[in-house]
């Protein structure tokens, strides 16, 4: 079986993510340095705009996989990149260095990815997501943005995640300079997004398996790529807030933004195995998460311990998941 997978197939899902992973970086930084100089407080462009953009390969592998009317690697690529964020990114992180729970902003961004987790759940149960669904999930997405701005507005001055996000935002960039790296940015996860989706497809029809499984393991583990090097980046410079907020901002994105898309661009039946493992196994790491996070008093944080057993369950998943499928 693995015999039949061509090397070019190969080259096109590495190469892609190589794109997508250089793509949203710079988009991420022409984005945010554009929102600064126009005035947007760093904090709404840290829960907005930032968190929007660390989704950007996601949805843009969302668009390309609809439009060739292969849905199945959007969901999964949305379900697995949510499990990745957390197993594998805030695991790996933990365990590098302990993670401190000190934001209220984001306590109150924890209920809203529990929230919208359990919204997409809802969604899934009748084994089909209409074109109604996608609307569904994409007006819920403007709330969520619209809240996110509210909140950043209201924040206190000393909130850790709002010194996190004002020491890491650009400010030396010009307009125009960020909006070369806009597009630069943008054109490169598109052209990366086409790349991965072609290779992806080619790869689950040699194997014999659902897109569904290629988006839950491959796609969803490269697009989470650059969140896993932000949140390195930003625990070994003590910026925890930053660190497990990009997580949360971009869980959220990742169901309403991606599933949004990919249901609305192209109705589809949901796979039987999403509903039988993959979309409880993310609500479980969800409120696992939600449980070590919620009741804190600034004292708290996600221990090695608890980086451990986030890392080690999604070994387990994902082992499972290849051993059934491949």
């Amino acid at each position: 079986m693995l015999s039949e997978i061509q090397l070019w197939d190969i080259g096109l899902i590495v190469a892609g993510l190589v794109l997508l992973i250089w793509g949203a970086d710079r988009f991420v930084h022409g984005a945010a340095s554009s929102a600064r100089n126009l005035g947007v407080p760093p904090l709404m462009i840290g829960l907005t705009i930032v968190a929007f953009a660390t989704s950007a390969p996601e949805i843009l592998v969302s668009v390309v996989a609809a439009l060739r009317g292969e849905p199945g690697l959007a969901f999964g690529n949305a379900i697995g990149s949510n499990i990745v964020n957390i197993g594998l990114v805030l695991g790996v992180t933990a365990m590098v260095r302990p993670i401190p729970l000190e934001s209220a902003t984001l306590r109150r961004e924890m209920p809203a990815l529990l929230a919208v987790s359990l919204l997409t759940v809802s969604l899934f149960l009748d084994t089909r997501l209409s074109r109604w669904d996608g609307i569904v999930m994409l007006t819920g997405l403007g709330i969520v943005m619209i809240w996110l701005a509210r909140l950043g507005l209201r924040s206190a001055a000393n909130d850790p995640i709002k010194m996190d996000y004002e020491a890491e935002i650009p400010d030396n960039v010009s307009t125009k300079m960020a909006g070369v790296w806009l597009v630069v940015g943008l054109g490169t996860l598109l052209i990366g997004a086409d790349w991965l989706v072609d290779g992806s497809i080619n790869v689950a029809e040699a194997l014999g398996v659902s897109e569904v499984v290629i988006g839950i393991t491959i796609v969803a583990l490269g697009t989470s790529l650059p969140e896993l090097a932000v949140s390195l980046v930003s625990a070994l410079k003590g910026e925890y807030g930053l660190e497990i907020g990009n997580i949360v901002g971009s869980n959220i994105f990742n169901l309403l933004a991606v599933i949004g898309v990919a249901a609305t661009i192209q109705p589809a039946a949901v796979h039987p195995s999403v509903l039988s493992l993959h979309i409880f196994v993310m609500v479980a790491f969800t409120l696992v998460l939600f449980a070590m996070t919620y009741d804190y008093d600034g004292k708290g944080k996600l221990s090695c311990l608890e980086g451990v057993a986030f890392l080690i369950a999604y070994i387990a998943y994902d082992s499972y998941v290849v051993s059934q499928n491949i």
